[in-house]
């Protein structure tokens, strides 16, 4: 399948607008309700404080299309990357979801793993199981399935292909998930809405805050195992 139909269908995205059409709504279709945190810059138990997220998630203005900085105040720092300890028996390198922990773990070896916060599938929209890394695409061209159209018939304007983008529902990297040669339809995709981040909004896909995608996309490479854990 070429990258003009790489999108899986529903990742969640960003708080600005495509073609009028709120992007929240338009693939998620239900509303967030997390509230922003405060105590800006206060060290928090379970990692770096805010103050220090704002650098590791400041913005990235080598990219194609120049990325923002995260606004770190609305999320809840125990989403912020962190390396910490996880046991498994999975080998160095493999990807596990956790959907409902809302993490996403890359092992790193020697008892411990890369965790980042995800946004996961909403609910009736959850899967699990193994998959690997089938492909991988900068600034992907997103186009919705005739599923996903048949359900909101406002995607079909995209029918043919979203181009990459800041709006694109993709974001700056994806990594497409495939099981025995065949392609899911699901990703796992930058976001650039910090809020969705620790919510079930998708329709299956999952979505890493984009610096953290582009740190987890750099070290992953094709055929990489992906475990989908049970919701």
């Amino acid at each position: 399948m070429s990258d003009s139909r790489t999108a899986g269908d529903g990742v969640a995205g960003a708080r600005s607008r495509v073609g009028g059409i709120s992007r929240r709504g338009f693939l998620a279709g239900s509303a967030l309700s997390l509230g922003a945190l405060g105590l800006a810059g206060c060290a928090n138990p379970d990692g770096m404080s805010l103050a220090e997220a704002a650098k590791v998630y400041g913005p990235v203005p080598e990219e194609k299309f120049p990325i923002p900085a995260v606004d770190v105040s609305k999320v809840n720092p125990k989403y912020f990357r962190r390396t910490v300890r996880y046991e498994t028996d999975e080998a160095p390198g493999t990807i596990i979801v956790d959907p409902k922990n809302y993490y996403v773990y890359r092992i790193e070896g020697d008892g411990m793993a890369t965790r980042y916060g995800a946004n996961v599938g909403r609910e009736g929209f959850l899967w699990s199981g193994d998959a690997y890394v089938g492909r991988k695409s900068e600034w992907a061209t997103w186009t919705p399935p005739k599923e996903m159209i048949k359900r909101q018939p406002e995607a079909a304007k995209y029918a043919r292909g979203m181009p990459g983008g800041l709006d694109n529902p993709l974001g700056a990297r994806t990594l497409h998930l495939y099981q025995n040669g065949v392609y899911t339809l699901y990703t796992i995709y930058a976001t650039s809405d910090p809020e969705s981040i620790g919510s079930g909004v998708t329709s299956g896909c999952v979505g890493l805050l984009s610096q953290d995608m582009i740190q987890l996309y750099n070290e992953t490479p094709v055929k990489t195992k992906v475990v989908v854990l049970p919701a």
